[in-house]
């Protein structure tokens, strides 16, 4: 009779405990719910076309939003401007290392500061990059041409290095750009590039790269070696954690943050509108559409991901706020500039990334020194 009652008890209890776990099943793989927390205002989400100029749409897209921020006024920035004044010092940074160096579409943000900085800004509608009857951007004929004509300089047939050199590569951009404006209309003022970028409020020495990697001292600067820092800039390096809390800080006090990130990873999906790092790989897919538990990502770990080339400098993006899932855990709203197609782009052309994403994969981050918190910006001595 005892047996029996307790053989009884055990189905019972196994019984329990199998609808327990069936339960916890069924929310680990429950589909994502999002409540937005901060949403800063930014500008429409566009399509960088068939370029590698990720750096200059998300930084441009910063800068429409600092302009909001600055001014109240939303003004449609051209990227091309900056893509065609940057490509001059990339060709120099080449030819005068002999071909050592990188040439490519690639850049970082501190190289559209660095383009405000001597050459000012422009609308889109003053140059656009684009002529007649072409609606998108490719550039892949552009960056064939001009690598060309530089391997041609370095390998010198003529002995010498013509002093014509950088006229000739000024006459391609402008072939396939456009020619750069000296003056151009804005609500009905004329402008020329220094005069506009003084109206908009910004000013470049107000931006500020930070980043977390342990090979470097915490709290002073150093030159990330990532291929794409051809004009090696400088980076603030802080502990991984005061990283995170400064894209957090600024979200909070209204200033939006450019990104730099890895998007090479199988758990970012543009597609499904979401970056996450699940603990058990095997859930790489489906934590794709539901809610699985992530890894705890430490400085050490992160280091190891860089130093083994996991973790890769791919892409540049502009994070605009911030949102948590149905258990809690923080997302943040990233802009993308692959366009708003919904077959390829979720979330209206926006990905959600995980914190553990962003602590894994977020190579660096650019904001206003302003969105620095006060114990940080002390200890950098801004």
């Amino acid at each position: 009779m005892l047996i029996h009652i307790y053989l009884k008890l055990m189905k019972n209890l196994l019984f329990f405990f199998g609808i327990i776990l069936s339960t916890l099943t069924i929310t680990a793989q429950e589909a994502y719910k999002f409540t937005t927390e901060i949403d800063l205002e930014t500008t429409p989400v566009i399509s960088q076309g068939r370029t590698g100029t990720c750096w200059s749409f998300s930084t441009s897209s910063f800068l429409e939003s600092e302009i909001i921020r600055l001014t109240g006024k939303e003004i449609n920035l051209s990227e091309m401007y900056t893509v065609r004044n940057t490509y001059p010092k990339k060709a120099e940074n080449f030819v005068m290392r002999q071909g050592k160096a990188q040439f490519s579409e690639g850049g970082l943000a501190h190289d559209v500061i660095n383009s405000v900085r001597y050459y000012g800004l422009v609308t889109q509608e003053a140059y656009s990059g684009l002529f007649a009857k072409e609606e998108n951007h490719n550039h892949a004929e552009l960056v064939a041409v001009l690598k060309s004509m530089l391997e041609t300089y370095i390998d010198n047939p003529a002995k010498a290095l013509s002093p014509k050199w950088k006229k000739a590569v000024s006459s391609v951009l402008d072939v396939y750009l456009g020619s750069n404006p000296k003056t151009f209309q804005f609500e009905g003022k004329q402008y020329t590039p220094e005069s506009f970028l003084k109206m908009t409020k910004i000013v470049p020495e107000d931006y500020i790269t930070i980043t977390s990697f342990n090979h470097a001292p915490f709290y002073s600067k150093f030159i990330l070696n990532i291929p794409d820092n051809w004009s090696n800039g400088s980076f603030y390096n802080v502990p991984l954690d005061e990283m995170i809390s400064t894209i957090d800080n600024a979200l909070k006090n209204g200033f939006t943050v450019e990104l730099d990130c890895d998007v090479s990873e199988r758990t970012f999906s543009s597609k499904d509108g979401v970056a996450v790092i699940p603990e058990d790989s095997e859930n790489n897919i489906k934590a794709l559409q539901g809610v699985y538990p992530e890894k705890d990502i430490t400085q050490e770990y992160r280091q190891a991901e860089f130093e083994n080339y996991d973790t890769t400098d791919d892409h540049l993006m502009h994070i605009t706020g911030l949102l948590r899932d149905q258990n809690g855990t923080k997302y943040y709203k990233v802009k993308n500039s692959w366009g708003t197609d919904e077959s390829r782009n979720a979330n209206g052309g926006y990905v959600y990334f995980s914190e553990a994403y962003m602590k894994l994969k977020a190579i660096s981050v650019m904001v206003h020194k302003d969105a620095v918190p006060k114990a940080t910006s002390k200890k950098l001595a801004l």
